[in-house]
């Protein structure tokens, strides 16, 4: 259904640039500022002497950032802090990816990391939230696909980034450096076409629909699983590769097919989602996604890891953006809360996942053990998704 446009002021921006401008945002706060670190972590390991449990505690305190700043996402009502709060994040993404390469002290990469999480959750809940708001104030259909290709790109520019450095810069160290220059190219369009401070909604428009509690628990409880997922692949997905003596150096390759699968996936879950409803395409995307973690699982072989990658690019990115675009429209004058709220049990998820990873790995010499648990836990998901199918409730559609 086309939505109704929600009263606005006169737009100063034209659409193309409020979506290019998110974009950039989330290559900046997404891209970087997180996904840099898996392409890295193998040279880190190998040069600064970072074992897997330490990494898998890294990508862990990235995460417990990430819920912080879902936190002060969720408790945010004034639209000019959540603006000033995602600014802030834009800027930051830049001096904390430079961090990592000024120092070899772990309390210091546990800094970046931490703040780097809160610089995540602000692209991704507030950048977003202020994308979807200005969507729906203009009268534009409101999905988030377009918006999330950022994403896929950030995967790409991590990849393709470290690829083409490590011809010329050597040291994990200046790669780091080299990720914050390049990220000097993005903070321009991603500052200036900021979506502007959305004004306040009148009541009818304010009073949004709110989803029955059992629907939103299990919602919460399938996006943790979501969560548990997305963090395995995303921060071991190029460790998993250089650690079969076969596939070694070719973890930049798989890694840039997670970010190419991902970036013109969005279109196909919007579609899917229009003609089968939300519901029914994130069950999709989790069965491909449990697919792409057991493949490698099954197999050592590039075939199998480079068809994982795929598959797990192809649906991560369908599963956040249905699932924050289907919460975030219930509540339209402030999709970024609403997002937050549900988020916390994906940062959770993202928490917890990757240090046990690591200690699993750190013993066993193994992602396989891992790389089951992962795929049990989506399986759970799917459960949980059917569930919220039989309760028939029709998915939520914008005033």
């Amino acid at each position: 259904m086309q939505n109704q446009p929600i009263p606005a002021l006169a737009p100063t921006l034209q659409a193309w640039q409020v979506i290019v401008g998110g974009i950039c945002g989330l290559i900046l706060t997404i891209g970087l500022a997180r996904f840099a670190y898996t392409p890295l972590l193998p040279l880190m390991q190998a040069q600064a002497g970072l074992s897997d449990v330490a990494g898998g505690w890294l990508a862990s305190i990235n995460y417990l950032g990430y819920m912080s700043g879902a936190l002060l996402a969720a408790w945010m009502d004034d639209a000019r802090l959540r603006q000033r709060f995602y600014s802030g994040g834009l800027v930051l993404s830049l001096l904390i990816t430079a961090l990592m390469g000024l120092s070899e002290n772990f309390w210091v990469w546990a800094i970046s990391r931490y703040l780097g999480g809160l610089c995540g959750a602000a692209g991704m809940l507030l950048g977003s939230g202020l994308v979807l708001n200005w969507l729906m104030r203009h009268g534009r259909r409101p999905e988030l696909g377009l918006h999330f290709t950022g994403l896929g790109l950030g995967i790409v520019v991590s990849a393709l980034g470290a690829f083409v450095m490590s011809g010329w810069l050597m040291s994990w160290a200046q790669q780091w450096l080299g990720f914050a220059g390049l990220g000097l190219l993005f903070l321009w369009p991603a500052w200036v076409w900021r979506p502007p401070v959305p004004p306040a909604l009148n009541g009818a428009h304010a009073a949004a629909s709110t989803p029955a509690r059992r629907w939103m628990g299990l919602m919460i409880l399938m996006y943790f699983c979501a969560g548990w997922g997305f963090v395995i692949s995303a921060t071991f997905t190029v460790a998993i590769v250089e650690r079969q003596p076969q596939l070694a150096g070719q973890g930049p390759w798989a890694w840039a097919l997670v970010g190419l699968a991902a970036t013109p996936a969005v279109f196909l879950w919007d579609k899917l989602a229009r003609r089968w409803g939300e519901l029914t395409a994130l069950l999709l995307a989790f069965g491909l996604q449990t697919v792409s973690v057991l493949l490698p699982a099954w197999s050592s072989s590039l075939a199998a890891a480079l068809a994982g990658a795929f598959l797990y690019g192809a649906t991560f990115i369908g599963i956040v953006s249905l699932t924050l675009a289907l919460v975030g429209r219930r509540a339209p004058s402030n999709p970024g809360k609403a997002m937050a709220r549900l988020t916390l049990s994906y940062g959770l998820a993202q928490v917890c996942a990757p240090a046990l990873t690591g200690a699993l790995v750190q013993a066993s010499g193994s992602f396989r053990t891992a790389l089951w648990i992962t795929a049990a836990v989506l399986v759970l998901g799917m459960g949980l998704l059917l569930s919220l199918l039989l309760t028939q409730e029709p998915p939520n559609h914008s005033p």
